[in-house]
């Protein structure tokens, strides 16, 4: 379990001021700490436990993950979670949480695990999209499904069921295990008024909204959170998204660009997973694995609390900052977007028969929801709004 002292980003009555600044310190602590490890550490992962499970044996796991080393809201998450179980279990299965670069690198997480280096990642699934386009729908793609949705779709819709299905042929078995709500634009040099001001522009957007990038004229890098700033700062990219308000102040990107944008169209709503190497899972005494299942379930819910809240806070330090324009997208420029992805997620449909169904039960799910959003979750946020306007 991670420390809950007084500067903790996890204490309740820390102060906002106090909070971003403990932000910025130990993302920046995890960060060198990182990059001090240069390539993957040549230390063997923990040894876990034979093969055939009984209520009693114990077990010592480890986790690599894609973030930084104290990363807020993501890297610490993972260290929650592990926490969580270890408690759950009274102490039967301990886990140990690698940083991004300490065992293998970020993005090798996924390979660590199918082949069993690691027993489980903490992760984001379109990171795995070279695997097969369909993992996107089970993070997130542009225009889909927001938080509540992700959850209702992977629980209710089936989706859970085609990721299992997904994963069982790379011998992981996945979970939600976090979700960070809608993200935002992005940090960007300059402003984007036209869909010919993504041309020829370097932008760090990984997923599908990466490839509706490239479509408009943009070329989309996928780049770790730790790399982002400085790739930003030395003009190898122009822009970048990243999450959301309280991960862009911790990362620095408002020192470089000047121009951010709410929302983004990219990531409504994007869940983050965890991955177990099948033959773990399989290891595990049923009790086990329901003490994971449950302790990812309750994760999902507190990181999205946490980054609801947390957000909010940043955000009005951002719009304090007089140099910060906060921006939107011209409607007729979100349209087109939206009609560029339509057509990426109806292509990457046509790949296999598991993409095809998976791209189908999400778009079936997302089609249902919007109408019922509209007189539910959207309706109830219009007329809110209109008060809160009337009361100014």
């Amino acid at each position: 379990m991670t420390d809950q002292s007084d500067d903790s980003p996890h204490d309740p009555g820390a102060k906002d001021g106090q909070t971003s600044k403990f932000l910025r310190r130990s993302f920046l602590t995890g960060v060198a700490a990182t990059a001090a490890a240069g390539v993957i550490a040549t230390t063997a992962p923990e040894t876990r436990g034979d093969t055939k499970a009984t209520a009693n044996k114990s077990f010592n796991l480890n986790m690599v993950t894609t973030w930084p080393k104290n990363f807020p809201g993501l890297g610490t998450s993972a260290e929650r979670f592990a926490g969580r179980v270890d408690k759950i279990t009274d102490g039967s299965v301990k886990i140990k949480v690698y940083a991004a670069g300490e065992l293998v690198p970020a993005m090798g997480a996924f390979d660590a695990v199918q082949r069993g280096l690691a027993d489980m990642y903490h992760g984001c699934e379109y990171y795995w999209q070279g695997k097969s386009k369909a993992f996107n729908f089970f993070a997130t793609v542009p225009f889909g499904l927001t938080a509540n949705e992700m959850s209702a779709w992977i629980r209710w819709g089936g989706g859970q069921e085609l990721w299992d299905e997904l994963s069982a042929q790379f011998s992981i078995k996945p979970f939600m295990i976090a979700n960070s709500g809608v993200q935002m634009g992005g940090w960007f040099k300059e402003p984007i008024n036209t869909l010919e001001d993504f041309k020829g522009l370097k932008i760090r957007m990984p997923g599908l909204g990466g490839e509706v990038l490239n479509r408009l004229g943009a070329a989309s890098v996928t780049l770790p959170g730790s790399e982002i700033f400085q790739a930003l700062q030395s003009g190898a990219i122009d822009g970048t998204e990243w999450v959301g308000p309280w991960n862009d102040l911790a990362l620095g990107f408002f020192k470089v660009a000047k121009n951010y944008y709410c929302p983004g169209f990219h990531e409504p709503g994007t869940v983050m997973s965890l991955g177990i190497n099948l033959d773990t899972w399989h290891s595990l005494a049923p009790s086990q694995q329901a003490a994971i299942e449950s302790a990812a379930t309750a994760e999902v819910e507190i990181t999205l609390a946490e980054f609801n809240a947390k957000n909010a806070v940043s955000y009005e330090e951002i719009l304090a900052m007089p140099d910060i324009t906060v921006r939107s997208l011209p409607d007729d420029v979100s349209v087109a977007i939206a009609q560029t992805a339509r057509e990426v997620l109806a292509e990457i449909a046509q790949e296999d028969d598991l993409t095809r169904r998976v791209h189908d039960s999400f778009v079936e799910f997302r089609e249902r929801s919007i109408k019922y959003n509209q007189v539910s979750e959207y309706g109830y946020a219009r007329t809110r709004m209109l008060e809160s306007l009337r009361d100014t």
